[in-house]
């Protein structure tokens, strides 16, 4: 049997891609190992749609956020999926961050973002009266999105467009090395297919799945690093308007508070590298988000904090290492015709979604 493309992974990105390709008229099946779509990466996140504000000038994580975040506030539009521009706070709790707010404003401008306010500490109190900062930036654009209707409205407007996802279908092995791309599945229905496009959109498993594709050069498939993070629900009022985030920390964006579409508060993610796939909430973390939660929410009652859930993402750099950029590779870097890798598609991957999937498309006219 012969599929014109196949992509692997039906997280946000890989049924964002299989969407735009079947938009342009091509036959697209998405193969996904687990009995959900986006039932890893995907739902185990913030569910935050992200300004753009500080990613290094030109990378792809700059890029693709500001062109993603317009496209889905559009989509959430045309589609009906739950989302909120409610904004957000980036918080400064004491002087030595001031400098740092400045930076994030500079870079926020140079990516595109020109919408951010500089506020004070008495202006923060007027949109978050409960915070404790000696400065802020606010940014108009950040926003919150049901991640779970915004997957299903994804592969709704594949299905409209003749393409389909295939559940329980973990990718076995692949050959790239003749004229087309052959591709062999497990479950309880194995196939053997051929395919002219292949794109690997497994995340977690993108390196696994590059790795088990005969003629792929080993050495092109970066190593994977697994960085935990665990989230904890407030079981009290929710006193915050807007999300809240402090400085970044080392690997992310620090422990911040979002809440879900129904007004739900949680905090989190902390950032823990991991050597396996876990996702049990570590509560020995839990007297480390009290301390950080309170260098912005004095306020905090003891004993609020639930356990919630947990992520794990799929970076491409290491404890104590720079973040590495979001890798789009293609023929041009591989030498292998109609095969495209999504490595290390982690935060802000959700808000660059489209925008992803517009840039791979591209490539393979």
């Amino acid at each position: 049997m012969h599929i014109d493309c196949v992509v692997v992974g039906a997280g946000v990105i890989g049924l964002a891609v299989a969407r735009e390709i079947a938009r342009r008229g091509r036959e697209v099946i998405v193969l996904e190992a687990q009995a959900y779509i986006g039932s890893e990466v995907s739902s185990r996140n913030s569910g935050v749609i992200h300004a753009g504000i500080y990613y290094p000038t030109n990378s792809l994580r700059a890029q693709l956020c500001v062109a993603g975040k317009h496209a889905l506030y559009d989509f959430c539009e045309r589609f009906g999926v739950s989302h909120q521009r409610i904004g957000k706070l980036l918080v400064a709790t004491d002087d030595s961050q001031l400098e740092h707010l400045e930076r994030f404003a500079t870079q926020a401008r140079i990516n595109g973002v020109c919408d951010l306010q500089r506020l004070s500490a008495e202006e923060a109190r007027a949109y978050e009266p409960e915070v404790q900062c000696v400065g802020a930036l606010f940014s108009p654009s950040t926003g919150i999105i049901d991640v779970h209707e915004y997957l299903h409205a994804l592969e709704g407007d594949l299905q409209h467009h003749g393409g389909f996802v295939t559940l329980n279908t973990p990718l076995l092995s692949g050959d790239v090395s003749g004229r087309c791309i052959k591709l062999r599945t497990g479950g309880a229905e194995p196939l053997e297919v051929t395919c002219s496009v292949l794109v690997n959109a497994a995340a977690l498993g993108a390196q696994q799945v590059a790795s088990s594709l005969q003629g792929f050069a080993a050495e092109m498939t970066p190593a994977l690093h697994l960085a935990k993070g665990n989230y904890f629900f407030l079981a009290a009022r929710n006193p915050f308007r807007h999300l809240v985030y402090p400085m970044p920390s080392a690997g992310g964006l620090g422990v911040h508070v979002s809440f879900d579409t129904a007004g739900r508060c949680r905090f989190g993610p902390d950032i823990h590298w991991v050597d396996s796939l876990d996702y049990a909430v570590d509560e020995r973390h839990l007297t480390d988000f009290y301390l950080a939660i309170r260098r912005y929410w004095p306020a905090l009652p003891d004993d609020a904090l639930q356990p919630d859930y947990t992520g794990i993402r799929p970076k491409l750099s290491a404890a104590g290492e720079p973040a590495v950029d979001f890798i789009i590779q293609t023929a041009s870097e591989h030498g292998i015709a109609g095969l495209v890798n999504l490595f290390g598609i982690e935060s802000p991957g959700l808000t660059a979604s489209l925008a992803i999937a517009t840039r791979v498309a591209d490539g393979l006219q």
